[in-house]
C-alpha cells in the first residue's frame, strides 16, 4: 500500500472529485473542502463535479445533478478553492474520461473490481436503489480513469477510500506493462494522500449526513443553523438545569473541541460538570466560532451566486484547460494502443 501525508509531499499533480448530490454541509467542509485549501497552496490540482459518478447510485433521477452541481460549485468558491491555483471542472464536459475508462476497461479483471469493499458495502446500505448495473459495478474504474487521465501523483483520501487508489495503481502497472514495454510508463502510480479526517459529528452524535437529517448546510441562513444548534440533543443526565452533566456524552463538546478556545474547553468541562452553566450556555460559547467561520463563507456564496456569468466563466475556463490535458493523455493511449489511424 502506497500512502503518503502533506508534511511528506514535494510538488505534485493531484486530482480530487466530489459528487454533486445534495446540499453541502459542514462535514464536508471540514473532511474534505479544507483539505484541498492546503493542497492548493503547494501542488498542482484539478478539482471536478464528478457528475457521472452521481448518476451510478442516482441514474434514475438524473435531476438531482442537474439542480446541486451550480450550487456546489458555488460552495467550493465561497469557501476558498481558488480557479487560478487550482483547475476546477465538471466531469462530463471532459469526454476522454469516458473514452479511457472504456479503453481500461477491456484490460481489467473482473475480479479487481468485486473485491474493492465499497462495492457490496454500498450495495448493502443502498437496498432502496437497483445498483445490480455494470456502471456501478465499474465506477471504481471510472475514478481510475479520472486519476490517470491527468497523470496525478497523489489523491487525496480517508481510510475508507486508499483501496480505490490501490486499484488505480494497479490498472496503471498493468497497463504500462502491457503497452509500454521498452518505453517509459505513461501512468504513474498515484499515491493515497492521507487526509485528516472530519472530527465534527452530526447535531445528533452520529456521522454527519444529509440521509441521518443532521447537518449544517453551508447555504443555510445563520438562523436556521442558530436554531438547529439550539435544539442539539445533549447529556440525557442533565434533565433540570441544576443537573451536573458529562461533556463527552454530549455532541456539542465535539463541536468546542474544534471551534472553542482551550480556556473556553476548560469552561465547558468545569460548568457541565458542576452545573454551573445551562445547556444554551454551552452552545451559545460556541454558536459564536461557527457564526465567525460560516457568515463570511455564506456571504461570499451569496456574491458569487449574483454573477452566474462569471461562475460560468470560471468553469468554462477550467473545462478547457482540464481538456487540453485530457486530451495529450489519450493521445498517448492511442498511440501506444497502436490505435493513430491515419484516414
Amino acid at each position: 500500500m502506497s500512502t503518503n501525508d502533506l508534511s511528506q509531499s514535494k510538488t505534485k499533480r493531484i486530482v480530487s472529485g466530489m459528487r454533486p448530490t445534495g446540499k453541502l454541509h459542514l462535514g464536508h467542509y471540514k473532511g474534505v473542502l479544507e483539505n484541498w485549501l492546503q493542497l492548493q497552496q503547494q501542488h498542482q490540482c484539478y478539482f471536478f463535479a464528478a457528475d457521472w459518478h452521481a448518476l451510478t447510485t442516482d441514474y434514475a433521477n438524473p435531476s438531482i445533478v442537474k439542480d446541486t452541481i451550480w450550487d456546489m460549485l458555488i460552495d467550493w468558491l465561497a469557501v476558498g478553492v481558488d480557479p487560478e491555483k487550482a483547475v476546477v471542472f465538471i466531469q462530463s464536459e471532459i469526454p476522454e474520461h469516458a473514452e479511457l475508462h472504456l479503453l481500461l476497461s477491456f484490460m481489467t479483471p473482473l475480479s479487481w473490481l468485486e473485491r474493492v469493499p465499497t462495492y457490496k458495502d454500498q450495495i448493502e446500505q443502498l437496498r432502496e436503489k437497483e445498483l445490480g448495473t455494470y456502471g456501478f459495478l465499474g465506477y471504481p474504474l471510472l475514478q481510475s480513469a479520472d486519476i490517470l487521465i491527468y497523470r496525478a501523483d497523489g489523491v487525496p483520501v480517508g481510510e475508507d477510500q486508499v483501496p480505490h487508489i490501490e486499484l488505480t495503481r494497479e490498472v496503471a502497472r498493468r497497463f504500462n506493462h502491457l503497452y509500454r514495454q521498452g518505453i517509459p510508463p505513461l501512468f504513474p502510480e498515484p499515491e493515497s494522500l492521507l487526509m485528516p479526517t472530519s472530527k465534527l459529528p452530526g447535531l445528533d452524535g452520529r456521522k454527519m449526513s444529509k440521509s441521518y437529517g443532521n447537518t449544517i448546510e453551508l447555504a443555510e441562513e445563520w438562523k436556521v443553523t442558530e436554531k438547529k444548534v439550539k435544539q442539539m440533543p445533549t447529556d440525557p443526565a442533565r434533565v433540570r438545569r441544576d443537573d451536573a452533566g458529562t461533556p463527552e456524552k454530549c455532541a456539542v463538546w465535539d463541536f468546542h473541541k474544534v471551534y472553542s478556545s482551550k480556556e473556553e474547553q476548560a469552561w465547558v468541562q468545569d460548568g457541565c460538570t458542576s452545573a454551573s452553566i445551562g445547556c444554551i450556555d454551552c452552545k451559545m460559547c460556541m454558536l459564536k466560532h461557527l457564526e465567525e467561520e460560516l457568515q463570511p463563507i455564506r456571504e461570499r456564496r451569496i456574491d458569487i451566486a449574483s454573477r452566474p456569468d462569471d461562475l460560468r466563466d470560471i468553469v468554462k475556463a477550467g473545462n478547457e484547460k482540464a481538456r487540453r490535458e485530457a486530451a495529450r493523455s489519450m493521445e498517448k493511449v492511442r498511440k501506444s494502443l497502436k490505435m493513430g489511424y491515419r484516414v
